[in-house]
């Protein structure tokens, strides 16, 4: 049934659920859904009720899982297939009719969505999902010539159509009974099937109609003109090419197309798949107005709902079905010991977008504190001057009489710089200029005299008493001079960088942090956290350094700097 008023009914479910409290989403499922209620309001777009019912019967008596059972879809299955199959408006199109031989105008149904992407956690089943999508529309779609599937690799690939060769293996249902049976119509008189797999791929020989399997580049997907079109995992390796773009220029050629991308979060960072990714975040807020696109982006709200299981359903809404909350339990506490496993668990488990390398403090350790106030207290400071496109970085250390130490943290960069930056890293440094930890300055490079007059009104401001001065002397020296002369060279202390300087000072860092002992409540800090990597000698001599230019750790290598000069100065802090 065809209606522009009706609820569908797979969302209209979930929508009661999440609005009783029974499912919680995160802002950018959230956000997918009151654009789904857009269209419902919107007179121009119909919901057709038997093109979901069709996929979900075709999908539950004809297909089985991979282990040869009994398929019973999902209910995130319905769900997405529902928003990516059943919405439709019409276009007029002119067309001769040769009874009056005059042009008339008619209107031409449409399917609405060209485009859909999943981003969710492993061991959703988003694989076998792309499957059932491939499968209904070789099977269904009588008007299908050419389908693809890409991955990086090939045995990627085959987890979307491994599926569909055990279905045509067990030929469950009456079509697939039909298609997958012989015939007598070949010349050499043998028995041929409708439906088969062969070396090139799967073919349907009543449509001739393929699907294949494509490595992911521009190269190999460049030209095809794919009705359907699945890709894999295009997150999860470091793509530098739009293979997606490409997919859809080769689609848009034929008619109600589909492109679709599913993936887990992954670990390259300012890959395509990031700028990719602020296009679908700009559609989500409505910056961008696009209803041929259907997005469901599952992943936590929030660093922190790591510890609460209640919100794993965020990021991985099959949870308890296709995977176990244990199975997730072990992986957290698995991180908290083993930084190694972090930042892969973090984006596969979680969606949370981190960087595919082993860092030095953990996902516990880097958690920031309640807001706290230091003002008029004595402090130590550091200071990590820029090198090109680094921060110009300052870290206060606030000894407490104790063993907490508070941390306070301030960064600038030139407004050349910031400009320069992708669209992904801008977002994360407005977020560190709106908590006013991070200043941009007018130029193309940092003018040390400026930076100088910022620190020490930022200083005025909040009536600290700096009682010792830490810093690494490249680029240091203008700066240096005039801090001494105005405010006497007692507790200035040279921070030279490297293994024999950095590792007692990084071992003692790194003992407070699993001890919660150094207290911070800025985003830059936790940022600057998060990026730090150590190398560490044959000696066990460890040396703080960054992966990618991007991954900030200015203000940790300032913090280092601060505890050295407080530690060497410790009497005046007494």
């Amino acid at each position: 049934m065809l209606s522009n008023t009706a609820v569908p009914q797979e969302y209209g479910a979930f929508r009661d659920a999440v609005r009783n409290g029974e499912t919680r989403v995160n802002r950018e499922v959230s956000m997918q859904m009151n654009l789904i209620d857009d269209l419902i309001d919107d007179p121009r777009y119909f919901y057709d009720s038997e093109a979901i019912q069709g996929y979900i019967n075709f999908c539950e008596n004809e297909m089985v899982l991979p282990d040869g059972s009994d398929l019973t879809l999902l209910p995130t299955f319905k769900l997405w297939a529902e928003d990516l199959l059943a919405w439709y408006y019409y276009v007029d199109e002119e067309r001769f009719n040769p009874r009056t031989g005059e042009f008339e105008v008619v209107k031409r149904k449409m399917r609405l969505r060209n485009r859909q992407f999943l981003i969710i956690a492993r061991s959703n089943s988003k694989s076998f999902y792309a499957s059932t999508i491939q499968f209904y529309g070789l099977v269904v779609d009588t008007d299908t010539t050419q389908q693809t599937h890409t991955a990086p690799t090939m045995k990627q690939g085959r987890e979307v159509t491994g599926p569909i060769k055990t279905c045509l293996a067990r030929a469950k249902g009456p079509v697939l009974k039909f298609l997958t049976q012989g015939d007598n119509k070949s010349r050499s008189g043998k028995t041929l099937a409708k439906l088969t797999s062969t070396k090139e791929g799967i073919e349907n020989k009543i449509t001739n109609s393929i699907l294949e399997i494509k490595p992911m580049s521009v190269d190999t997907l460049q030209g095809l003109k794919n009705k359907y079109a699945t890709l894999d995992e295009w997150l999860s390796t470091d793509i530098r090419e739009n293979v997606i773009s490409t997919l859809e220029q080769g689609a848009a050629k034929q008619d109600d197309y589909i492109v679709l991308a599913v993936s887990s979060e992954g670990t390259v960072r300012d890959s395509i798949g990031d700028s990719i990714k602020m296009e679908l975040l700009s559609i989500l807020r409505g910056d961008i107005y696009d209803p041929h696109t259907s997005i469901w982006y599952y992943k936590l709200d929030d660093i922190s709902e790591v510890k609460d299981p209640t919100a794993w359903v965020k990021a991985s809404p099959n949870i308890g079905a296709t995977v176990k909350y244990e199975t997730y339990r072990r992986d957290v506490d698995r991180m908290k010991y083993n930084p190694s496993y972090r930042n892969d668990i973090l984006s596969k488990r979680f969606g949370i977008p981190v960087s595919g390398h082993t860092y030095f403090f953990t996902y516990d350790e880097i958690q920031r504190h309640t807001p706290f106030n230091v003002d008029g207290e004595i402090c130590a400071m550091g200071m990590d001057a820029s090198q090109g496109d680094d921060f110009w970085a300052f870290t206060w250390l606030f000894p407490s009489g104790g063993r907490i130490y508070g941390v306070k943290s301030r960064a600038y960069i030139a407004q050349s710089k910031y400009n320069k930056q992708t669209s992904a890293t801008k977002l994360k440094y407005d977020r560190l200029i709106a908590e006013g930890s991070l200043v941009v300055m007018d130029g193309n490079i940092l003018d040390w005299m400026e930076v100088f007059e910022d620190v020490v009104e930022y200083i005025a401001e909040h009536d600290w008493a700096v009682l010792a001065f830490g810093f690494d002397p490249y680029n240091a020296g203008p700066f240096v001079e005039k801090w001494s002369t105005d405010f006497g060279d007692i507790g200035i202390e040279v921070v030279r960088q490297g293994v024999r300087t950095e590792s007692v000072p990084l071992g003692e860092i790194k003992t407070m942090m699993l001890n919660r002992e150094l207290v911070f409540d800025e985003e830059l800090m936790e940022f600057a956290f998060g990026n730090a990597i150590v190398e560490e000698d044959n000696n066990g001599g460890r040396k703080l350094y960054k992966k990618r230019n991007d991954e900030k750790i200015d203000n940790v290598s300032a913090l280092m700097d601060a505890w050295v000069a407080y530690t060497r100065n410790k009497e005046a802090f007494e």
